[in-house]
């Protein structure tokens, strides 16, 4: 990357952090990276020190949305070398949702530098623990200073880095949500847009006053499908076959989910990406042909799910029928710790600043 300018914080905060007690995402690393766009180019990328930032009140990212954001972790070897997985994807799903929200792509070459720089300086701040991980939140938003419903012309790319412990440290149990929608075809649900999650906060929060962790969502039309949890992709495993919801426009196309759908080839179980209804779920649970029901994502990498209630049912899951889930969680986590040899060349060092200037 040209003319990166790098400027580094005068004192570490990593001392005062206890690695053991991790909040997530409510720790920040010491510095962030920054780029901006002046409606022809990319310009100025710079890391510094994290700050508070000004913006003007008439931002247009406050006012329209036009913001998108990416989820990554980062971990360590046994070695101490910092470790990426499958940065490249996470550069092309970040372009695929700055297209939906009309906002400028980053050259993907770029975007990689970007996060190879940043994880190589904050490496020490990647806990050793296992479980937990370096959270690494590439986003972009409107910068333009204007009141009116058009795609600002200038945006600002910037990474932060968060010292996280497990999202789900135990099983959780999903609320099917029958009223309530999370995206429809057509709509933005296929991107990484910060509107989405906002959408989905009134209902969850009804969910969790209910007792449950996250909500199922159903497709828009009908009612009938499933479609993703608010933080996971979901996956179904009946006795011969496993089902996840196809990603027709409505769901995101999640990295751990695809590598997770990988993962289980290899093994030669038969993975099937289809509509998938509550009424097939329900029948196949009381025939007994459902084994367990689990979830992939970044934050929450492979997350069991105890128990669905589906209107007055109640579809529970014990944890010693959990295989399929538990060696998937195993052998992403190997890999990400580099504990295991990595045939498909899924984890990368990251090279620090070295390779960005």
């Amino acid at each position: 990357m040209k003319n990166l300018n790098v400027t580094l914080t005068n004192e570490s905060r990593v001392g005062e952090v206890d690695f053991h007690n991790l909040p997530f995402g409510k720790i920040i690393s010491d510095h962030m990276f920054q780029m901006d766009y002046d409606g022809e180019n990319w310009v100025n990328p710079r890391i510094s020190p994290v700050e508070k930032m000004s913006i003007h009140p008439m931002n247009m990212a406050l006012h329209y949305g036009q913001s998108i954001f990416e989820g990554m972790k980062a971990s360590r070897s046994k070695e101490g070398v910092p470790l990426l997985f499958r940065p490249e994807l996470h550069a092309k799903r970040m372009n695929a949702s700055a297209k939906r929200m009309c906002m400028p792509e980053l050259p993907e070459e770029i975007f990689v530098e970007a996060i190879h720089a940043i994880v190589g300086l904050e490496k020490e701040w990647i806990p050793k623990i296992e479980g937990s991980a370096l959270y690494v939140r590439p986003f972009m938003f409107a910068m333009d200073e204007m009141i009116g419903v058009r795609a600002s012309f200038t945006y600002k790319f910037m990474i932060i880095c968060l010292p996280v412990g497990p999202y789900y440290p135990k099983p959780i149990k999903l609320l099917v949500e029958q009223h309530y929608i999370r995206a429809a075809i057509g709509g933005v649900g296929e991107a990484k847009t910060s509107g989405n999650y906002a959408a989905a906060l009134y209902p969850s929060k009804q969910g969790r006053e209910k007792g449950y962790d996250q909500l199922l969502w159903l497709d828009a039309e009908k009612r009938k499908f499933v479609q993703e949890v608010g933080t996971m992709n979901i996956f179904f495993v009946f006795k011969n076959e496993v089902v996840t919801p196809s990603t027709t426009g409505a769901i995101l196309k999640g990295i751990t989910r695809m590598t997770a759908i990988e993962i289980m080839k290899d093994k030669g179980l038969t993975v099937n990406e289809r509509e998938l209804s509550m009424d097939e779920i329900v029948s196949r649970y009381e025939a007994g042909e459902l084994i367990e029901v689990f979830g992939t994502g970044t934050a929450a990498l492979v997350a069991n799910v105890e128990e669905v209630k589906y209107g007055d049912m109640f579809l529970r899951f014990e944890s010693k029928n959990w295989d399929l889930s538990t060696s998937i969680r195993t052998e992403i986590n190997q890999l990400r710790y580099g504990t295991i040899a990595d045939k498909k060349g899924w984890t990368v060092p990251a090279k620090g600043i070295e390779m960005a200037v």
